[in-house]
């Protein structure tokens, strides 16, 4: 498994980790399996956030309480995983989101409860789940800072947001923002896209991003790749899907070339990219947590990565 320095630091992780989103739904066995899996496959890395999960009987937070209890039954040690997790979303019982949350005292209050969830007494990393139209940017570093300074919380940084409110809250904070958590993967390559229609009038000419990937090269922050593949945003996999006759068909050559599978072809592809991505994984199979990981061991050709790309059903102008 190879390794990513988060954020330009010499913070080193695995640079695939397992996002835990689904784990809220598993028993305490099944958790285990997956968390077992992870490291014996070289992934050191943990994603959650406060949200993730809402079983009937666990409540809301189920995936981080399945976690520390599947922690804590395979006798992991602390420093066997970096743990990250996300705030400031608020959900109803339909898990339709209702609003964000920035605030210091939601912060610290959500900090106190994903690690009595989890049962650790720190964060590696603490990201803003979602740009908040009601940000106060002075609110978040006043959290940040007492965070780390009761060690709460080591590292900080963001999830889905654009360049300037990356710098908007920047500007504030003490400590730098070293991640921004986006989705991106061969189905969902609008950062690339734009740069390519560069000076051009067609519809991937369009800038939804604000140049995010150039901008966090130039500040050093770390991109996570969240649903990494997805179609769409949450519409279902490309991998083995009949709609992606093309991609797949690449996929599974360049798979059978390597001795691996598909899914470690696609992570393949999104940590070839010069940016240093790390990859998050959502499955909490144990054989498919395997299969993609070894993606971490494969480097694509520069001309594989393009034939992926246009596979993808993407044009080069």
């Amino acid at each position: 498994m190879k390794k990513v320095k988060i954020g330009g630091t010499n913070w080193a992780v695995s640079n695939v980790a397992l996002g835990i989103m689904r784990m809220g739904t598993l028993t305490v066995a099944q958790s285990l399996a997956a968390l077992i899996a992870a490291h014996d496959a070289g992934i050191n890395f943990i994603d959650s956030a406060d949200i993730y999960g809402n079983d009937p009987v666990l409540g809301r937070g189920s995936s981080e309480i399945r976690f520390g209890q599947a922690f804590k039954q395979g006798g992991f040690k602390r420093e066997d995983f970096y743990i990250q997790s996300k705030a400031g979303l608020f959900a109803n019982s339909d898990n339709k989101i209702t609003r964000y949350d920035s605030s210091k005292q939601h912060l610290l209050a959500a900090v106190d409860g994903i690690l009595q969830r989890m049962g650790i007494d720190y964060l590696d990393s603490l990201l803003i789940h979602r740009p908040d139209p009601l940000m106060e940017p002075s609110e978040v570093a006043a959290a940040f800072d007492m965070l780390q300074a009761t060690g709460k919380v080591r590292h900080f940084g963001v999830s889905n947001f654009n360049p300037q409110q990356i710098e908007l809250l920047q500007s504030a904070t003490n400590q730098q923002l070293l991640i921004d958590q986006v989705q991106f993967g061969l189905k969902h390559t609008g950062m690339i896209d734009f740069g390519l229609h560069t000076n051009m009038t067609d519809e991937k000419a369009n800038n939804h991003d604000g140049g995010l990937i150039e901008y966090t090269r130039r500040k050093h922050m770390t991109i996570q790749t969240w649903s990494p593949f997805q179609y769409g945003t949450f519409a279902g996999t490309f991998i083995n899907n009949d709609q992606f006759p093309k991609l797949n068909q690449a996929l599974g050559q360049l798979a059978n070339k390597y001795g691996v599978s598909k899914n470690a072809i696609a992570v393949a592809w999104i940590l070839r990219h010069p940016a240093h991505m790390q990859v998050l994984l959502g499955t909490m199979t144990p054989a498919h947590i395997k299969d993609s990981a070894s993606g971490s061991d494969i480097t694509l050709t520069n001309q594989e990565w393009y034939d992926l790309y246009l596979a993808a059903g993407n044009d080069l102008p």
